[in-house]
């Protein structure tokens, strides 16, 4: 066997490597140095500061929750899923059971045999950590069962059930999830959920009271699980610690021994599928998917509304209407939609009309009744507005539970209630059609006050909510199917 490479001084690692007792008191008490003797093999650069602090958060048993989003290649599944899991057995923590999580079943035995590989081929660890011997048990995961210190490591995919899990009379007491996710997986909501809901439903309950979670991962979805648990982290849901690592901070490279100039850096960026899969897996930004709705280069400002202007013989061109695009829900809770509306004001143009978004834009968390009042206020602030000739209208899908909204307003006495039937049209499909007018610039936002909206629809299909997008396609699209600056008649 090779002596250690950098990351120990050759007399230690001499010394290391000739007397177990010497040995076995390093390497029990620090991870880091466990890592670089027993696992030198993986050490082909310099090991950077941030490498010590990931051994470091694996070391600090009084941190319960650790999650770590770090770029790729950065060789957090190396020291999370490969090299934790035996010394937390190995060294002072005497972890009993490890159980590692993965996406699906394969990658948990293709994980298992990787393993089991590592520890044959790796005679000092074999002899210090061994016999093992590999077990697949009745709950269809697979094993890696050590007599010598009675701990067992297993790995598991979301795809089974846990419920019940032990090993003799201990149950998982470190548990580390390593890509749980990909961008199939993230694509709904319902998939995004199914995760979360296994991981704290069912993985989280199957530990002790002392069981220490893990979940290391990517950024791949503004709602994702890495996403969810930093929020739940930020929010004290749970007691734990987020750390995200980009292999760029600014113009300073995270890992200066592997890529120790930017030539270098953008060498790993040609090799990166595209631009997404660079922003996403390297810089760790949440960006949409290759199919985006609408660029963000397309966005155009307004800094004030232009007044009415004269055009000829006393005419003017004037303040249309006032629209509000509105997209409804009806829960309080946290988990739920928010109900959102989207003011714009439509301007005469020689050829048709303007859409300003105005910037009081609403994006709460409403019930029905609390809904219903704002839209009485609404229509009491936007009725008084500056030679706007009738009160606003309200635009709202007539679908599904949203249906009631119209009705009542109409009970209330509102003097504008207009619906939408979208057809067999998705929320995208409605998106794209305002593209080409927000594209033309014949929808201005304003500087000010329409940030997540933009966010919303630049983003769609990332952010982990749409509805200001929903409330947004809903105005624009009653603006194309019934024009502002049509003569109508109405009746008082």
């Amino acid at each position: 066997m090779n002596l250690p490479p950098s990351g120990l001084p050759p007399d230690l690692a001499d010394k290391m490597f000739r007397d177990r007792r010497i040995r076995a008191a390093i390497t029990r008490q620090s991870h880091f140095m466990f890592f670089h003797f027993y696992f030198a093999h993986y050490v082909k650069y310099e090991t950077a500061p941030f490498h010590r602090e990931l051994f470091q958060l694996t070391e600090r048993e009084d941190i319960k929750n650790l999650f770590v989003v770090a770029f790729r290649g950065s060789a957090k599944s190396t020291i999370f899923t490969t090299s934790y899991p035996i010394w937390a057995i190995l060294g002072e923590q005497q972890k009993k059971f490890v159980l590692i999580l993965c996406q699906t079943q394969a990658q948990a035995k293709q994980h298992m045999m990787n393993l089991r590989r590592e520890l044959e081929g790796n005679a000092l660890l074999k002899n210090d950590l061994g016999p093992f011997q590999e077990e697949n048990n009745e709950w269809g995961s697979s094993s890696l069962v050590f007599s010598q210190m009675n701990a067992r490591i297993t790995a598991v995919s979301s795809e089974q059930s846990i419920r019940g899990l032990r090993h003799n009379q201990h149950r998982p007491d470190l548990i580390v999830g390593d890509d749980l996710e990909d961008i199939a997986s993230t694509k709904t909501r319902e998939g995004r959920n199914k995760t979360y809901q296994w991981l704290t439903g069912e993985v989280i309950p199957a530990g002790d009271r002392d069981t220490r979670l893990i979940v290391v991962g990517n950024l791949l979805h503004e709602d994702s699980l890495m996403m969810r648990l930093k929020e739940d982290v930020e929010n004290n849901r749970i007691d734990g610690i987020f750390k995200s690592y980009p292999l760029l901070d600014g113009q300073k490279i995270l890992w200066p021994g592997k890529y120790p100039t930017m030539e270098m850096v953008e060498e790993e960026r040609r090799k990166a599928a595209n631009e997404y899969a660079w922003q996403r897996e390297y810089l760790l930004n949440i960006v949409p998917a290759e199919d985006q709705v609408i660029d963000p280069a397309w966005i155009q400002y307004y800094d004030e509304i232009p007044p009415r202007m004269p055009v000829y013989n006393g005419q003017y061109r004037s303040y249309l209407e006032i629209r509000i695009g509105i997209d409804l829900a009806i829960s309080k809770r946290d988990t739920a939609d928010y109900t959102a509306m989207v003011p714009g004001l439509c301007f005469e143009e020689p050829k048709g009309y303007r859409l300003y978004i105005l910037p009081k834009i609403i994006n709460k968390r409403l019930s029905f009744p609390e809904t219903v009042d704002l839209c009485k206020v609404l229509e009491d602030t936007y009725g008084e507005y500056e030679n706007v000739p009738r009160p606003p209208a309200f635009v709202i899908e007539d679908v599904a539970y949203q249906k009631a909204l119209p009705q009542q307003l109409e009970l209330e006495g509102l003097y504008d209630v207009r619906t939408t039937r979208p057809g067999n049209q998705d929320k995208r499909t409605r998106l794209i059609m305002t593209a080409n007018m927000i594209r033309s610039g014949k929808i201005l936002f304003p500087r000010t006050g329409a940030e997540e909206l933009i966010r919303q629809i630049v983003h769609f299909g990332v952010e982990k909510h749409d509805d200001l997008a929903d409330a947004f396609a809903n105005l624009v699209l009653s603006t194309t199917e019934d024009p502002p600056y049509t003569p109508r008649i109405f009746f008082i």
